[in-house]
């Protein structure tokens, strides 16, 4: 199967130790987790990087500009140093973690999914990436619920722990048919931004065979984050 192994990570703008300022300790775990993970995908002939954007379907080269500048710091930057930005942060935030590993060095394309796309939008577009013979590896940048305590971004909700233990549980299974089935106007009331990207990756690796490993899933500022491996 031209899918050959898959890493799910989050993508809050705090990944980056430049940002993080004071929280940088508090995220080094997670960062070294998501690096790691990345790391296992440069076997691979190619690499995609599937992260939310305003439309489903626009594909960036690896030349392509991310800023954090919106975030606190102009000068980090992704892709051409002289371009226009045109990543939006999940992918953005994807490339930065890239450029960390061995991986960068896999030719690679990024691809957006809205957050609005139907679950068989997803799906479709899953199995898109995974037609041709390359050996692909995917990223998959995106975060569980951000409604997971009263200190989260959107008021605690009484489903946010039980709706990311679920996506959990299927990443650490490589069970793509709990992450096709999520639904989706409950992740959008959750905040759960991850739902389409998680559901493009069971697209793509619904026949891959491939088992999964969850390496991190908690709540450290109210939002769920995952860091997840998958491999033949």
């Amino acid at each position: 199967m031209p899918v050959v192994a898959a890493a799910v990570c989050p993508h809050p703008p705090l990944l980056i130790p430049d940002l993080a300022s004071g929280a940088a300790p508090e995220l080094s775990d997670l960062r070294e987790l998501c690096l790691a993970a990345i790391e296992h995908l440069a076997a691979a002939d190619s690499l995609v990087i599937v992260g939310s954007g305003p439309v489903t379907g626009t594909r960036y080269d690896a030349t392509a500009t991310g800023s954090f500048g919106p975030y606190g710091a102009p000068g980090v930057t992704v892709g051409s140093p002289t371009g226009t930005p045109v990543l939006p942060l999940s992918l953005a935030v994807g490339a930065w973690l890239v450029e960390q590993t061995k991986t960068a060095a896999l030719p690679r394309v990024s691809i957006t999914v809205a957050a609005t796309e139907t679950p068989a939008g997803c799906l479709a577009l899953g199995q898109e990436i995974a037609q041709g013979n390359e050996r692909i590896a995917l990223l998959v940048m995106g975060d569980g619920s951000a409604r997971r305590s009263d200190h989260a971004p959107v008021h605690l909700h009484p489903r946010a722990e039980i709706f990311d233990s679920t996506v959990a549980a299927a990443l650490e299974l490589a069970d793509t048919d709990t992450l096709a089935a999520l639904d989706p106007d409950l992740a959008t009331e959750l905040h759960a931004a991850g739902r389409p990207p998680w559901q493009v990756l069971a697209g793509a690796t619904a026949m891959a065979g491939l088992r999964g490993h969850l390496g991190y899933h908690a709540a450290p500022y109210g939002v769920g984050y995952f860091v997840a491996s998958w491999a033949l």
